[in-house]
């Protein structure tokens, strides 16, 4: 596949400045992402622009699941339910080595909210809305069979539960991997590049926008036919930038996260809690690497960047994991680390804010803008299929005859088909923790990364390459953070590794002393900030 580094970024800034494109897409997380990978591939010239760095907002602090969201069906948003199980198939063939198969546990007590008799009705109509294309299918377990499989979960008043399938992911890598696509369909993307405003010709048609080099500080201008955001919770926000008539459509809600050491919650599931008081759902979450406790649901205003944890957060969701695990007796003290996401949500009305429907909106602007809100991680294929559709109804027909159809349930890359995939599992040397950890990782691509980066360099160096040269990764904070587990996995954030990492990025992005001291205190600082919370508590 090509390059999608630094070097590909300079080139693609080059190109931002002299192209015309039929589609300019504002917005790096997965749905930008989505649209730039189907646009691209239908045979539209196709930009993208991100402020920050790619899956900086959302995309990255999600509960990393692909799941048809079992609570839905209470809202009677059985059409969501659906379209998001059929999804989760067509991922799993797309994307098996950023999808994975997880079972889930929902535990039922005799003061729970939900009682056996409804859940199973539920748990029935999630297997008929997924057109049982779903690992497995539900089980019921009395309360011994319920304790036998999960012996860390409270026994007193336990009825019994049930168990039933739907899949965790890497939600940063996902929109990586999405853009490499895109990128080898023409895309061009740069992140770091941030919107100032929009410009219109004589008919009052957007022409493009002025944006600024983030790293530069240079601003230009970059021709398009058409702008479409994607930027999730900053919509109302880029709205305003764009047109003077915006009106605001966002009711954001902020979600937290918790990171434990698997040690100290041994789940041989993922288990679904909270149903007790409320009709919010938290999950625990067990990962290669840690135990996510999550999420959060509460009203948010303001820049969504500015989203911070608080120690009422954490009580919150430490509170109620106690409560379904008393005898691991958590504290804060046992949390790695945690990180907080806005959810960009439409307004629809609802007086509470865990039933504000995650169905997505699409607005068409006659002057040429199209701005995306709500929806699913789950579901961003489908998303961007239906944004591209909409896009192309204001192209001339002449410009439409020469489009293909839609291209995205195919593979990412020819590293990651399902074929691909399982044949590298099997010629994997179990010896070889690096060949394990990275075809665990990228499939295919595992052999290809270690002969070309060098079997000389350990795992976290391997990682760095890979980071620079196939996902524009251009600092310390962004390969921590999104790239690699490090900073929400490992009790010292993986700082102990810090200085054979840094060892490829200031050779491979030219960095001087004073930079690359500068990116490790950028680094030290961002872990404070996030762990601050810490000194209320």
């Amino acid at each position: 596949m090509k390059d999608f580094s630094v070097h590909t970024r300079k080139e693609n800034i080059k190109k931002l400045k002299t192209e015309n494109f039929d589609l300019l897409i504002i917005g790096g997380g997965i749905t930008g992402a989505g649209v730039a990978r189907d646009a691209s591939g239908r045979g539209l010239k196709v930009a993208l622009v991100e402020a920050n760095d790619f899956a900086f907002g959302t995309s990255s602090r999600s509960s990393k699941l692909i799941h048809g969201g079992i609570r839905y069906l209470e809202n009677l948003e059985f059409k969501l339910v659906f379209e998001a199980l059929n999804e989760r198939a067509k991922l799993f063939e797309i994307a098996p080595q950023l999808v994975h198969p997880l079972r889930f546990m929902i535990p039922i007590f005799t003061d729970s909210r939900v009682g056996m008799f409804k859940m199973g009705l539920g748990m029935a109509l999630y297997d008929a809305l997924s057109l049982f294309q779903t690992p497995e299918v539900h089980e019921r377990l009395g309360s011994k069979q319920t304790q036998s499989v999960m012996p860390v979960l409270r026994s007193s008043n336990l009825v019994g539960s049930y168990i039933y399938s739907d899949a965790y992911m890497d939600d940063d890598r996902f929109v990586h991997e999405t853009l490499r696509s895109a990128n080898e369909n023409g895309a061009i993307c740069a992140n770091y590049v941030k919107v100032n405003r929009s410009r219109y010709n004589s008919q009052n048609k957007v022409s493009g926008l002025e944006v600024q080099d983030q790293l530069t500080n240079e601003s230009f201008f970059i021709q398009a036919t058409h702008v479409v955001s994607t930027v999730g919770p900053w919509t109302d926000l880029v709205g305003e930038t764009l047109v003077n008539d915006w009106r605001q459509i966002l009711r954001p809600t902020k979600g937290i996260h918790l990171t434990l050491h698997r040690d100290r919650l041994p789940l041989s599931s993922a288990v679904v809690m909270g149903a007790q008081e409320s009709s919010r759902i938290v999950f625990a979450i067990p990962r290669h690497e840690m135990v996510i406790i999550g999420t959060t649901d509460t009203d948010f205003s303001g820049d969504p960047a500015l989203a911070t944890v608080t120690s009422e957060d954490v009580k919150y969701l430490l509170k109620i994991t106690n409560e379904y695990f008393p005898n691991a007796q958590l504290t804060a003290e046992d949390i790695i680390c945690t990180y907080v996401g806005v959810r960009p949500l439409v307004h629809d009305g609802s007086a509470n804010e865990s039933k504000t429907s995650r169905e997505h909106t699409i607005l068409s602007d006659d002057r040429g803008f199209t701005f995306v809100a709500g929806g699913k991680y789950t579901t961003y294929r489908l998303m961007s299929e239906q944004i591209v559709d909409v896009i192309l109804k204001s192209f001339p027909i002449e410009k439409k005859s020469h489009l293909r159809r839609c291209q995205t349930e195919a593979p990412l890359n020819a590293y990651i088909s399902r074929d691909a995939y399982h044949q590298a599992k099997v010629n994997v040397n179990q010896n070889d923790p690096r060949q394990k950890w990275f075809v665990d990782r990228y499939g295919a691509e595992a052999f290809e990364i270690i002969e070309s980066f060098g079997e000389q360099h350990s795992i976290w160096q391997l990682e760095a390459f890979q980071a620079i040269y196939k996902t524009m990764c251009l600092t310390l904070v962004d390969f921590y953070t999104r790239r690699v587990p490090l900073m929400l996995a490992y009790p010292d954030h993986g700082l102990s590794v810090l200085s054979e990492i840094i060892t490829i990025f200031k050779a491979e992005l030219h960095w001087s002393d004073d930079e690359a001291e500068k990116q490790v205190q950028d680094l030290k600082n961002y872990i404070q900030r996030e762990l601050a919370w810490q000194k209320n508590f």
